[in-house]
């Protein structure tokens, strides 16, 4: 890979259009522990290393773009959350940001639950060898097929996203001679992003039944009057991206709340709340995520406290943390194709993969972190935005960026913190080639999910 000169981009004292732009590190080698994986540092020569293998090694024999895990972190984070909670609680893997049957294993063996959303999600569970009393079905459209199979592996609980669901999900149990544990969602009128909680009209969704008109109550009338169902427990969840625990407050008020009705109306107190997922990580040096104890202290200081004050006996709380157990222990690297400095406004850093293996920027306007990676420079910062090699103009991996002015084709830049999601809704879109996760630890890097071939592609092309 040889590097080529190129007219130097755009510099920091340059007049730019309004954008997102901070001031540049004083130091562009340096890699905030914040938002890089936990066994991520820059050895002697500068390159980059992660689990002990540095990434000029990956590219040559992975290849590139790649997702890079690292492994150690992935297991740190998931005995973390694990500890937080202690064993009166249960932490359920949300599989939707990251699933893998290695995954799986790790979940396993670390001592987590599982939450999927899919028949295909459910399917990589258990042939990955999840007990399915470990694993917990969520969707508001679950197919006939989906959850036939959730009764019949015996999952541990199945999360009712609607009164139909109620009907068809009791229908199945009895045709299969199953009492089937359950949770009801409840849509609270809460939505929290980021710092910030808005109790508005939020029961406008497709998730849930809502609390408001007394839908979530009947909810629990028609699932008490069914013999094949086993009512549980409440489930809630407010967003994503969350670094407060305030939204959560209210929202465990109103669970509570509908808590003591089912109390008062039926003389039940039901035994567990799920509390959901949706915390935060740092995707950029501005971003300051809460530690697990200090999620798990919070947030059982809120149930209790609103417990004692409706007079209910304290229930097992469930969490479903998915972001922030993957989100931060992975990396996607690139190699630079094209520089093209755009005098007066920044320089384009354009790498081999795009929207096809991280969709977030293009469809949340997410921000991210880039590095080069394959070595150290002391280059001055330029102003950049890294795009892909997709014919879309949207096609942004890293909107606003500085990187060292000497960048050239052949280098190795990576984006941290694409664990979550990014793999989960990669696409073929111009045809691309999915990537491969590649696994890294203690020195060892193996592959746990293959990239995609020509052939692949062409196989579900049947002319």
């Amino acid at each position: 890979m040889s590097r080529s000169a190129h007219p130097a981009g755009p510099r920091y004292a340059d007049v730019l259009p309004e954008g997102h732009y901070t001031a540049p590190p004083a130091d562009l080698n340096e890699l905030d522990p914040r938002v890089w994986s936990r066994t991520v540092a820059r050895d002697a020569e500068g390159v980059v290393t992660v689990g002990g293998r540095d990434v000029k090694q990956l590219a040559e024999e992975f290849g590139t773009p790649a997702y890079i895990l690292d492994e150690e972190d992935f297991r740190a984070r998931c005995r973390a959350w694990r500890q937080a909670f202690g064993d009166g609680a249960d932490v359920f893997y949300a599989g939707k940001a990251f699933l893998s049957r290695a995954v799986v294993r790790w979940l396993y063996e670390e001592g987590l639950n599982l939450d999927v959303c899919s028949g295909g999600e459910l399917a990589t569970a258990l042939a990955a060898g999840m007990p399915a009393e470990r694993i917990a079905l969520h969707g508001n459209n679950k197919s006939t097929e989906e959850i036939r199979r959730a009764v019949e592996e015996g999952v541990g609980r199945i999360v009712l996203d609607s009164f139909q669901e109620i009907v068809r999900v009791a229908h199945i149990a009895e045709q299969l001679g199953k009492r089937q544990r359950v949770q009801i969602r409840v849509t609270v009128g809460v939505e929290a992003h980021t710092h910030e909680f808005i109790a508005t009209a939020h029961e406008d969704q497709k998730f849930g039944v809502p609390l408001a008109h007394g839908q979530a109550a009947e909810a629990v009338r028609r699932v008490f009057g069914l013999e094949h169902l086993e009512l549980v427990g409440i489930h809630s969840h407010i967003g994503s991206q969350i670094f407060d625990t305030s939204g959560f407050e209210v929202a465990a008020h109103r669970v509570v709340g509908l808590l003591r009705k089912v109390r008062d109306e039926h003389g039940v107190e039901l035994p567990e709340i799920d509390l959901g997922g949706g915390l935060g990580i740092a995707y950029t040096s501005e971003d300051d995520p809460r530690e697990p104890h200090e999620i798990a202290k919070a947030l059982g200081e809120i149930v209790t406290r609103e417990c004692e004050s409706a007079g209910l006996a304290v229930p097992r709380i469930s969490v479903e943390p998915g972001r922030a157990i993957v989100g931060p222990t992975a990396f996607t690297l690139y190699e630079v194709g094209t520089v093209k400095p755009l005098p007066g406004l920044r320089t384009y850093v354009s790498v081999d993969g795009g929207m096809s293996d991280n969709i977030r920027t293009a469809l949340y306007d997410a921000e991210y972190s880039v590095a080069l990676v394959s070595r150290r420079s002391g280059a001055e910062p330029m102003r950049a935005r890294v795009v892909g090699k997709h014919c879309e103009s949207g096609d942004i991996v890293v909107r606003d960026a500085f990187l060292p002015a000497d960048l050239a084709t052949g280098d190795l830049i990576a984006v941290p913190a694409t664990g979550a999601y990014c793999r989960s809704m990669a696409s073929n879109y111009n045809h691309a080639l999915r990537p491969p996760v590649v696994a890294v630890n203690d020195g060892g890097a193996r592959v746990i999910v293959r990239r995609e071939t020509e052939e692949d592609l062409l196989r579900l092309d049947v002319g």
